[in-house]
């Protein structure tokens, strides 16, 4: 969730970098961005940032792993070998 304190103008974060990407690095929370009085953009360190796409990452492969095992529970699989086969033979794989 972003922290509803982390919110400035973007006049102001130009005005300031230094102090943003210090505290950025401190606290790993991002900051919102308004030009206008309107939220138009998020920065973030890129550490945090790697964090967050690796977790994104983790939590999609968990979500096709639970998909994967609801189809096969349906009877929508196919056994492995008959996979690789089929798979070896759609890309001209030798044995």
């Amino acid at each position: 969730m972003i922290n509803l304190k982390n919110i400035y103008s973007l006049t102001e974060f130009q005005r300031n970098v230094k102090n943003f990407l210090a505290q950025m690095k401190q606290t790993g929370e991002p900051v919102v961005l308004t030009v206008n009085g309107k939220a138009e953009l998020v920065v973030q360190d890129a550490a945090t940032y790697q964090q967050l796409v690796e977790r994104l990452e983790y939590a999609e492969s968990i979500a096709l792993i639970r998909q994967s095992m609801t189809e096969f529970a349906r009877g929508e699989g196919m056994p492995v070998q008959e996979a690789l086969e089929k798979f070896r033979q759609q890309y001209g794989i030798p044995r």
